[in-house]
C-alpha cells in the first residue's frame, strides 16, 4: 500500500534514484530538498513515497500563486520499484491532497520531452497538454 510521508530530518538521505537513461528527465533527491527549501514560503511539500515501509520515490509540490495552481513540481520512483503503479498511487494520492486543500482548482506540471513515461503516467490521471512549452518543458493541466 502506497503512502506519503513528509521529508523529516530522519528520511532524507534516502539512496533513491532512477536509472541512467532516466537522469536528464528528473531532478536528484538533493535538488527535489532544495526546490522545496526554495519554495517553503508558498508551502512546499516535499514527501517520500512509501510501499508499505518501504521507500521507493519521492515527489514535491507547492502553491504557484501567479497561476493561482499547484505546481506538482517532482515525482520519481526509483529505478528498483518502477514498473509496480507506485507512480500512478503516489499521483492519485497528491491529487487527493491537493483537492481536500481546495485552495486552488487546477494544477500544472512540466515534464521534459522525449519523457514518455511521464506523458503517459500523467495522462492516465487526467492531465492534458496546454499547448505551452518552458523550453523543453512541455506543460500539462488538470483542473478539479
Amino acid at each position: 500500500m502506497i503512502k506519503l510521508e513528509e521529508v523529516t530530518p530522519y528520511n532524507w538521505r534516502l539512496d533513491l534514484k532512477v536509472a541512467k537513461h532516466q537522469k536528464s528527465y528528473v531532478s536528484d533527491t538533493m535538488k527535489l530538498l532544495a526546490r522545496a527549501y526554495a519554495y517553503r514560503e508558498y508551502r512546499s511539500k516535499a514527501v517520500v513515497v512509501y510501499n508499505d515501509e518501504v521507500p521507493v520515490g519521492m515527489a514535491l509540490y507547492y502553491d504557484c500563486e501567479e497561476l493561482q495552481a499547484y505546481d506538482f513540481s517532482q515525482l520519481f520512483i526509483d529505478e528498483r520499484y518502477q514498473g509496480n503503479g507506485y507512480g500512478y498511487e503516489a499521483t492519485e494520492r497528491i491529487l487527493k491532497l491537493l483537492k481536500d486543500d481546495g485552495k486552488y482548482n487546477k494544477v500544472i506540471l512540466c515534464y521534459i520531452e522525449g519523457n514518455q513515461a511521464a506523458f503517459s503516467l500523467y495522462k492516465k490521471c487526467g492531465f492534458m497538454l496546454t499547448g505551452d512549452r518552458d523550453g523543453d518543458e512541455i506543460i500539462m493541466e488538470l483542473s478539479f
